[in-house]
């Protein structure tokens, strides 16, 4: 029996966690009276008796967090963007090569972003694979649900007498500077930055990440990049499809309400469209987290996700 804390409880990310833990038999979970949740005292003590925390919290107070651990035995799961490329933490993909190994052992995991999840599951297995040299200059293009910007953009979009604005697609991170794109660069071992274009749409949640490929930037064909994603792919959570359209259409919200990804090819042999598609509050957020916490934990990676059946 572990014992579980949430640090940040009341966010998007950490209700969907304690919704997933309520029924787990294999925890106990760890409670702070809501008069305490933001006490100092109280916080640190919850911390340090945990087996496995979660850290649901806007960035400085993640580390601010961090800092209120001394017990070597509490493995700390930080969903915030604080620690992502930071030394001593494992990024927490499990589907990159041995980073299974990696996450069940550490004390310190940096739960991914939702649009990095895409583009690193998209990009990291063909720099490896020798397909993407890593000074290539990439793009990338990422449909989420207004369920990712949190409670505020949550509330924007279930507004009654809301702005018409919401009615269509909206483009932002116009800066080029959005917070996901350190970990993309870095988990892909680029050179440089891919073009980032992040889309939130009129749908609660599900995620659609882009990036199109032209011929002359692949050493190897689209059925190399095929032959990478199927060895790289094989599920429980991540899986390759061969063809994942409906009927010509990629719809950014087919997986959501579940916590697996698919990856697929389109286009063809001049220009090639890399696709995953995932639920950004599902393998984007806490169903990764629940999925790290299994691991660590020695538990079927699996246990408490919701997966759809495939026979």
């Amino acid at each position: 029996m572990k014992r579980v804390f949430i640090d940040g409880s009341a966010g998007t990310t950490g209700l969907r966690i304690r919704e997933r833990l309520a029924a787990r038999k294999d925890i106990e979970l760890i409670a702070l009276p809501e008069a305490l949740r933001k006490d100092i005292s109280a916080r640190r003590d919850a911390l340090n008796r945990a087996d496995i925390a979660f850290l649901c919290l806007p960035d400085a107070a993640a580390i601010e967090a961090v800092a209120l651990v001394d017990n070597p035995n509490t493995a700390l799961i930080d969903t915030s963007t604080a620690h992502r490329t930071a030394p001593g933490w494992v990024y927490g993909f499990a589907e990159l090569p041995g980073q299974r190994e990696k996450i069940a052992p550490s004390k310190r995991i940096a739960n991914p972003g939702c649009h990095a999840s895409g583009f690193v599951a998209l990009i990291a297995p063909l720099v490896h694979a020798g397909l993407l040299k890593p000074d290539s200059l990439l793009c990338c293009t990422s449909l989420t649900g207004y369920s990712g910007g949190g409670k505020k953009m949550i509330a924007d979009y279930e507004a009654e007498g809301r702005s018409p604005l919401l009615d269509a697609p909206r483009q932002y991170g116009l800066s080029q500077s959005h917070k996901h794109l350190p970990e993309m660069q870095a988990l892909c071992g680029l050179a440089h930055a891919p073009a980032f274009m992040p889309i939130v749409a009129d749908f609660y949640s599900g995620m659609e990440v882009t990036v199109p490929v032209f011929a002359g930037q692949l050493k190897g064909s689209m059925e190399d990049v095929r032959a990478v994603y199927r060895e790289y792919y094989r599920g429980p959570v991540v899986r390759f499809v061969e063809d994942d359209a409906e009927g010509g259409f990629l719809s950014a919200a087919a997986r959501a309400g579940l916590d697996d990804m698919t990856v697929t090819v389109a286009g063809n042999d001049e220009r090639l469209l890399l696709v995953s598609r995932f639920d950004n509050l599902g393998k984007g957020a806490s169903g990764a987290a629940i999925q790290n916490m299994n691991l660590l934990m020695g538990a079927d990676e699996t246990e408490g996700l919701v997966l759809e059946s495939h026979g």
